[in-house]
């Protein structure tokens, strides 16, 4: 729906007369509840399925007086980086018709940049919030893991997610990230951190002193016009006041792979659930409940949702789960400490949000494992819980957007809205 398949359902679910976003429109990813409205994650298998109840972060929407315009294409079930395995369409650029926007929130940075909303919310399992704000310039936040509730967010890979803002500005972003982060009795993983938030208030731009890390092995392998932005963007900072140093995460190597195991893991569990009784279209399929099983995710999952529950399920099956999965943890410890170690130096980390430009429309999405590799930059965040903004940084000499990234202390939300501020 829409110039660019933004919204797999429009809506308009008005909020409070008064509240700090009265007057502004909001696009929901199609994975977050919403009470007496589809909720589909762009997939066949949820296509008629209406949520008897709002998500907290919808809840909080319309206390602060928001009006949801509607639904936001996504990947099927978060799982991809283009928007392309949405059962709904693909989602185009606003930027580039021809262009990807990013995925999995590609619906929701798409009606940002297209102006179809004000804001948006998406989630982040591995950069689905970053990479689309990057791939449309717009701002992205992927929060701190716990700083905003996951309760009513379909689940793909709950040790990894987060629910986060997009909008036009830092600002902007930061004023939806105060309505929607806070403690949850919903949600026991969520954390008092933000109670009294303000973090509009930390978007000032005020550099002056701050030492910025930018690890090497983000940077190496990034396309040379994305480096030419990111390297102007730095040069941008220098001069407002910031110091700017190289420093070194030797485990991001590692952070793709380790990634991919835990999150297809606990997609190929988190989505067993789907069966045509529980949850998910019945198709009326006859014979036993193994066949009925089978024969509905068959019918009902696309190819990529298929592809990531069969690995994920291997990796946990006797005999292989010490091999993967248990390597998969380890590999996020030496992840986490690493981000650790070097905010003992730094008070953010900087590189580009992702390593390459936006893709044409179906370059990427026969060839999974190029999609996979385009995460290199956004998921060790998630395996560390950590937050991270991408900010437009510039633009290409094609004229495609460029975003940088900044990461944070865990709930250190705060130094990244006020350095992601600048480049405003």
């Amino acid at each position: 729906m829409g110039a660019h398949n933004a919204f797999i359902t429009e809506t308009e679910l008005e909020g409070a007369e008064d509240g700090p976003l009265a007057g502004k429109t909001v696009a929901v990813k199609d994975n977050i509840s919403t009470e007496g409205v589809a909720t589909t994650c762009g997939s066949d298998m949820l296509a008629d399925y209406v949520p008897p109840y709002d998500a907290t972060v919808v809840s909080r929407l319309k206390d602060a007086g928001a009006t949801i315009v509607g639904k936001a294409n996504m990947d099927e079930f978060g799982m991809g980086t283009t928007t392309e395995t949405s059962a709904f369409g693909a989602t185009t650029n606003p930027v580039d018709d021809e262009r990807v926007p990013g995925g999995s929130s590609g619906g929701s940075a798409a009606a940002v940049a297209a102006g179809e909303a004000d804001l948006a919310l998406g989630s982040d399992t591995g950069g689905s919030v970053r990479c689309p704000a990057a791939f449309c310039g717009v701002v992205g936040i992927k929060p701190t893991y716990g700083l905003v509730s996951r309760y009513g967010l379909v689940a793909y890979a709950n040790s990894l997610e987060q629910i986060g803002p997009l909008a036009p500005t830092v600002e902007e972003a930061a004023e939806l990230l105060d309505v929607v982060a806070g403690p949850d009795e919903h949600d026991a993983t969520t954390h008092d951190a933000a109670a009294d938030s303000d973090y509009a208030a930390a978007a000032n731009g005020d550099v002056e002193g701050l030492t910025i890390g930018v690890p090497t092995e983000l940077v190496e392998g990034a396309d040379e016009d994305v480096k030419a932005v990111f390297e102007d963007a730095l040069d941008e900072y220098r001069d407002a006041g910031a110091t700017v140093e190289e420093v070194s995460l030797p485990s991001v190597e590692y952070g793709v792979a380790a990634y991919y195991v835990i999150a297809m893991s606990e997609a190929s569990s988190n989505l067993a659930r789907f069966d045509g009784v529980r949850y998910g279209e019945s198709g009326g399929y006859e014979g036993n409940w193994n066949e009925v099983f089978s024969e509905t995710r068959a019918e009902n999952f696309g190819d990529e949702v298929k592809r990531r529950i069969l690995l994920g399920t291997y990796a946990l099956s006797a005999g292989y789960h010490d091999k993967y999965y248990k390597q998969a943890q380890e590999a996020r410890a030496w992840v986490r400490q690493d981000f650790e170690e070097a905010f003992e130096d730094v008070d953010v980390l900087a590189s580009p949000t992702m390593p390459v430009l936006p893709p044409k429309l179906g370059e990427s999405v026969e060839d999974p494992l190029q999609m996979y590799l385009m995460d290199a930059n956004t998921v060790p965040v998630n395996l560390a819980n950590l937050p991270a903004i991408s900010v437009p940084a510039g633009e290409s000499d094609e004229g495609l957007p460029v975003g940088l990234q900044l990461v944070g202390p865990k709930f250190g939300e705060e130094e990244i809205i006020d350095a992601a501020a600048l480049l405003d």
